[in-house]
């Protein structure tokens, strides 16, 4: 063989080699920038959730199905560590039965779905007076005893808003207003939806009742008959408004939930992790594609593109809490089982799908050189820095207890309490654009985050849950 001959053998039996070098992994800024256009692992979770398990009411066995599903497609996708962590709750379900119905003057059905936590009926349903009460201040300023025998109807004014704040102010309608019905010796209690729409699909959440007062009838009422129900009461012209309401829920004891979790362990793991948290559950009346699906399809997502870039030096730990609709028991009990291990900082997906346009700490004074470098990696993709403290989501109960690092990536919610709760929360809903958007701010951030060396926070305000996050 010539010369010529064994330099081109030589050449071709080192091109393999050359083609099997292995590219450098992108880095962090590359790999939320690929997110942004490519990233389907969100998609898959929230896809899936929604179809194959469909709506999962905390301590039932649709959550507990969930819950299955969820831990599995996180083993199926690298995730260590993935376990299911339960623990014992107290169980309310809705029924079969939620009726309402104007007898007089003007007589006719309206939507109605109860509230959590409602207490039940007699069979064939409770008729009486309806007393109209245009905010729940006027409620609390109702003489004691003066609603005995009767129904309250509460109504409010709320608005869309960006930053959800509507549902603080409107909220305590459902949160506090049947219990302070109740202990004014009403029999039932009808809301207008805590909610933005104007489908006829009543939004229902969770309300409390005081100590001692018994639960009573309560159910919250579309917002387009709620509407009418107002009506009614001006053309009424002082005639007694009545109503006839039937609903069956009941409380089941205890049953069990759980918290799902899983890991991608960093080079040092025993540093403190990066806590990414969302919720599993949804009430029964959707699959809960925005609440919250789309959170923990986000976080998922998060940790898995953060760790294209490299093996963190922190551990990113996900966590998918269990009956947060409820009563945040699943964020209790993670708090309370693991209060000793220290967070390194938490964060929270639970305010649906649509883009994230803030960025917020509670470390913008004690950490400055930390939350000017977050803030500045994520401007490019349309974030502002905001001078709110970070109060985290419903379900980092641990880190507020620990009194730790807090951010929140606070997304559009314009849409959010149009379906917030309703039978059109649903997959449809999501738009992929916005969802990816969520992905690749969430990879940026916890990528800066999961490989941060020195401590986090060095002192700074703790606030409670923010409204939006009370009495979900």
């Amino acid at each position: 063989m010539n010369r010529t001959m064994t330099a081109l053998v030589a050449l071709v039996l080192a091109v393999p080699a050359l083609a099997t070098t292995p590219a450098p992994p992108p880095t962090l800024e590359q790999a939320a920038d690929r997110a942004l256009s490519t990233d389907m692992h969100a998609w898959d979770f929230v896809e899936g959730i929604t179809t194959e398990v469909g709506p999962r009411q905390a301590g039932t066995e649709a959550e507990a199905r969930g819950r299955a599903w969820a831990a599995q497609w996180l083993k199926q996708r690298g995730f260590q560590n993935v376990a299911v962590e339960p623990f014992m709750m107290d169980t309310w379900v809705p029924g079969d039965i939620a009726r309402a119905r104007v007898t007089a003057p003007f007589a006719q059905d309206l939507e109605v779905l109860p509230l959590g936590n409602s207490g039940a009926t007699p069979a064939g349903g409770i008729e009486g007076e309806v007393v109209f009460f245009r905010t729940v201040d006027d409620l609390r300023a109702a003489p004691a005893g003066s609603l005995t025998g009767k129904f309250a109807y509460i109504s409010h004014q709320m608005r869309p808003a960006q930053d959800g704040s509507h549902y603080g102010f409107a909220g305590p309608v459902r949160w506090v207003g049947p219990g302070l019905a109740a202990s004014k010796g009403a029999v039932g209690v009808v809301i207008k939806s805590v909610g933005t729409d104007h489908h006829r699909n009543p939004h229902t959440g969770g309300t409390s009742f005081p100590a001692g007062i018994d639960p009573i009838p309560a159910g919250a009422l579309s917002l387009p008959d709620a509407e009418n129900l107002e009506r009614m009461f001006a053309r009424a012209a002082g005639r007694p408004v009545t109503l006839k309401l039937e609903m069956n829920p009941r409380q089941l004891g205890k049953t069990e939930s759980g918290n799902v979790v899983g890991e991608i362990v960093g080079r040092n793991p025993s540093l403190p992790p990066v806590l990414l948290a969302c919720h599993i559950d949804s009430w029964w009346n959707s699959p809960g594609a925005f609440d919250d699906g789309a959170g923990c399809a986000i976080v998922a997502a998060a940790a898995l593109n953060a760790a294209k870039a490299g093996q963190p030096l922190r551990t990113i730990r996900v966590l998918m809490a269990g009956a947060e609709e409820t009563g945040l028991w699943g964020s209790q009990a993670y708090s309370d089982a693991h209060i000793d291990e220290a967070i390194a900082v938490g964060i929270e997906s639970d305010f649906g799908a649509d883009r994230v346009w803030r960025f917020d700490s509670n470390f913008r004074e004690s950490n400055p050189a930390l939350h000017k470098r977050i803030a500045a990696a994520v401007a490019r993709l349309g974030v502002s820095s905001g001078t709110e403290v970070a109060g985290g989501g419903a379900d980092l109960n641990i880190v507020r207890d620990q009194k730790g690092a807090l951010i929140d990536l606070q997304q559009d919610g314009m849409r959010y309490f149009d379906l917030h709760h309703t039978p059109d929360d649903t997959l449809d809903k999501i738009d992929l654009v916005q969802l990816r958007q969520n992905v690749a701010v969430w990879t940026q951030v916890v990528g800066i985050l999961a490989n941060e060396a020195n401590s986090i926070l060095t002192g700074g305000p703790i606030p409670s849950a923010p409204p939006i996050m009370q009495g979900k």
